[in-house]
C-alpha cells in the first residue's frame, strides 16, 4: 500500500498516511507569545484540523507524545488536554520535558491515529 503525504515540505510532511494509520508531524503553536494554555489550545486545534484532512479525529488517537519545554507547565497543559480529549477514548500517552527546537515554544505534540472506516 502506498504512503500518502500532505503538506510536504523540504524537511517534513505534516501528515503521512499508510495502511489506515495517520502520522502527524510534531505540532507547535505559531503564536509563541501565548502561555502554556494558549499554546496547547492552538496545538490541539492544529491536530484537529490535520486529523480532519486525513479522515480521522481525536476519538481515533492511537498514541500521543507530548514534549514540554518545562515540566512546570504540566498542569496547565493537562487542564487544556482534559477539556479536549475524547471521553472514553484517551490514548496511550507520554509526556516528557525536552529542549525544543524553538525556545519560544512551550509544547510540541506528536500523534498517531487510525482513519475512519
Amino acid at each position: 500500500m502506498a504512503v500518502i503525504r500532505h503538506h510536504v515540505g523540504k524537511r517534513l510532511s505534516e501528515i503521512a498516511i499508510h495502511n489506515g494509520t495517520v502520522y502527524l508531524a510534531g505540532q507547535i503553536a505559531e503564536d509563541t507569545t501565548q502561555d502554556i494554555t494558549g499554546q496547547t489550545r492552538e496545538v490541539l486545534g492544529h491536530i484537529d484540523r490535520l486529523l480532519g484532512e486525513a479522515n480521522s479525529d481525536k476519538s481515533l488517537l492511537l498514541s500521543v507524545q507530548i514534549y514540554l519545554s518545562d515540566m512546570e507547565n504540566f498542569g496547565g497543559m493537562n487542564a487544556v488536554w482534559d477539556e479536549w480529549v475524547a471521553p472514553g477514548a484517551t490514548p496511550p500517552r507520554a509526556t516528557v520535558e525536552a529542549k525544543l527546537a524553538n525556545p519560544e515554544c512551550l509544547v510540541e505534540v506528536v500523534v498517531v491515529a487510525a482513519q475512519k472506516s
